[in-house]
Formats: C-alpha cells, sequence, structure tokens
C-alpha cells in the first residue's frame, strides 16, 4: 500500500468527543506533511459508485461524433466534453492523454448565482448517466463539507467557516478517461506534473498505480486507495488561505508500464470550489515571523481565471 495516511470520517460524524478531535488532528497533520489522505466513512455507497463507472465508461465508448456534440466553444471546458489531448498542465504544451466531461453545480433558487453559472449537459443517448452524475456530485459535496468542517476546527476557525462560501459553489465532478496508449507518447503523460487549483479534491479510482505525490524533498511515491475509500488532497485556494499551513502538492498520473498499454484507466476527481466571491487572503493567524505572507490577496474567482487561461482552456 502507499505511503498516505488514512483516516475514517465516522470518527468526525461521532458523538464522541474524543473521537471528533483525532480525526481532526490526523487529517490536520496530514494536510501539513503531504496534503493527502485516504478517507473511508465517506457518503458514497458501493452500488452508486458501481453505477456512475458503468455510465461513465458507456458515454466515453460512445463515437467520437457523438461526444464531440457536447463540447462547448467558449466554456473552457467548464461543462460537458472536453476531447483528448486539449489540456495540459502549467507550465507545459503537450497535451495531457485524457479526455474528460464535467458535472457542474445543480442550482438552487438564488438568481445571481443561477446567472453566473452555465447549465450542465444532458447526454440524450444515456438516460440515466445525468441523474448518476447528479446523485454522485451531492454526495461527494456532502463528504467535502464534513472535511472542510474538520480542517476549519484544525485551522482554528469557526466549524463552519466554509459552509456558505461551498453552498452552491463552483464545484466540478470529473469523470476521466485515459485511453489505452497506441504509440510512443512523445514527452506527454496521462496528467502532467500540476497542483489543484480548488479547496479540496476528492478522487474515486485511486485503486491501482498510476498517481503519485511529490513529497518535501522531491521523491514520487504511490498514491494508492482501497475500493472503499477516496483520495483526498488540499488545492491551491486552501493553501493561500491557510498560507501553505496546509499543503497543496504536486502529483501526477503517469503513463502505465508499456505490457499496461491497451487498457483504459478511469478516476473520477471532485473539485470542491467555493463561490466565486469568496477572498482567499492569508488568515491572519496564520501569517506569523516564522511563517510570513507568501501570497497576494485576491478571490476564488480571479485565481481560477487565471489558472484555467495557465492551463489553456480559455484565453486570458
Amino acid at each position: 500500500m502507499s505511503a498516505i495516511p488514512s483516516v475514517d470520517l465516522r470518527e468526525f460524524l461521532s458523538d464522541d468527543a474524543q473521537q471528533k478531535q483525532k480525526f481532526v488532528k490526523e487529517i490536520g497533520a496530514a494536510f501539513e506533511n503531504i496534503g493527502f489522505v485516504a478517507l473511508s466513512g465517506h457518503f458514497l455507497d458501493d452500488q452508486l459508485v458501481g453505477e456512475l463507472y458503468a455510465e461513465v465508461k458507456r458515454f466515453f465508448d460512445l463515437p467520437e461524433a457523438v461526444k464531440a456534440q457536447y463540447e462547448v466553444e467558449g466554456l473552457g471546458g467548464q461543462r460537458g466534453y472536453t476531447s483528448f489531448g486539449k489540456e495540459h498542465a502549467k507550465g507545459r504544451t503537450e497535451g495531457d492523454l485524457k479526455e474528460f466531461w464535467h458535472f457542474g453545480q445543480y442550482l438552487s433558487e438564488n438568481p445571481d448565482i443561477r446567472e453566473s453559472y452555465p447549465e450542465n449537459l444532458t447526454v440524450s443517448e444515456i438516460p440515466k448517466f445525468n441523474e448518476v452524475g447528479k446523485q454522485t456530485y451531492k454526495m461527494l459535496e456532502k463528504t467535502a463539507q464534513y472535511v472542510l468542517r474538520a480542517l476549519a476546527l484544525h485551522l482554528d476557525l469557526e466549524e463552519t467557516y466554509f459552509d456558505d462560501w461551498i453552498k452552491d459553489g463552483n464545484s466540478i465532478l470529473r469523470p476521466i478517461h485515459y485511453p489505452p496508449i497506441t504509440s510512443e507518447p512523445k514527452d506527454a503523460v496521462r496528467a502532467a506534473a500540476h497542483g489543484d487549483i480548488n479547496l479540496i479534491t476528492l478522487l474515486m479510482g485511486a485503486h491501482g498505480k498510476g498517481l503519485q505525490v511529490q513529497d518535501h524533498e522531491g521523491n514520487w511515491i504511490d498514491a494508492i486507495a482501497r475500493p472503499d475509500q477516496l483520495m483526498i488532497n488540499v488545492g491551491d485556494m486552501l493553501s493561500r488561505l491557510s498560507n501553505n499551513k496546509l499543503k497543496s502538492t504536486i502529483h501526477q498520473v503517469v503513463n502505465p508500464p508499456r505490457e499496461l498499454w491497451g487498457s483504459s484507466r478511469y478516476s473520477i476527481p471532485f473539485f470542491m470550489h467555493p463561490k466565486s466571491h469568496m477572498p482567499l487572503n492569508c488568515l491572519e493567524h496564520c501569517v506569523t515571523e516564522e511563517n510570513p505572507k507568501q501570497f497576494e490577496d485576491c478571490t476564488a474567482g480571479e485565481y481560477l481565471h487565471e489558472r484555467l487561461v495557465e492551463l489553456g482552456l480559455i484565453k486570458g
């Protein structure tokens, strides 16, 4: 197994104050030291996970011409389909060896929020695809809310500090397909080394080798979760807010050994984003003489726009 620490969300959800504090301490230490944790006790059940993978595979098996109908110009890939090789890591020009779909926020009655987000696209060829995606989105969003409550306590904030910021937040569920590799890649990998943009990422599908995390010494270590676990990592927004107390760790998805080139790989991350107007200014009590302020003030929306330009998904 990997060297990534494991925690159980049921400890935080229990009525036992000691168990709750144990969870806060363990996840806080993991996110300060390596930036990744394997989480069990989340709100996804095995049946929903199985249904989601089945629907996702059905979508990516559709003919290219059908999938292309769901790639919308001008959206920067925020909703619907993004074709193979379109996205690249910051600082690189080679496209990653993947295609993906985006489910976005399911909007409340708030008219301001409704106007600021694009609508989700409906895949007419696969009747259950959108409903299963929505159910998964809601369960991962709920899981992320409780993880952020624990991190709020670790950062000496009110437990519900993040609640209002993430309600109707700009979060994304991204089913990814890494197709079989048919020829020697020219300086391209399935996902080049990068840090995530958002507050936290919840990843389904880190059950085999491929995902690697860079530790503080620069070594790459395998990040492997059990089938019942989600891999969760800190994103740049949370790192900025905490003045890098919580680490947004560089990670990558490497190409498999040649004997496994013929197989597809699927992974499904949920990127937890707040509302765009959330300030990411470093928390005052996270700025000290030993840890001076490392980031300029900005909002989540400003930072997201800057990073989408760097990733090649939108023009500046």
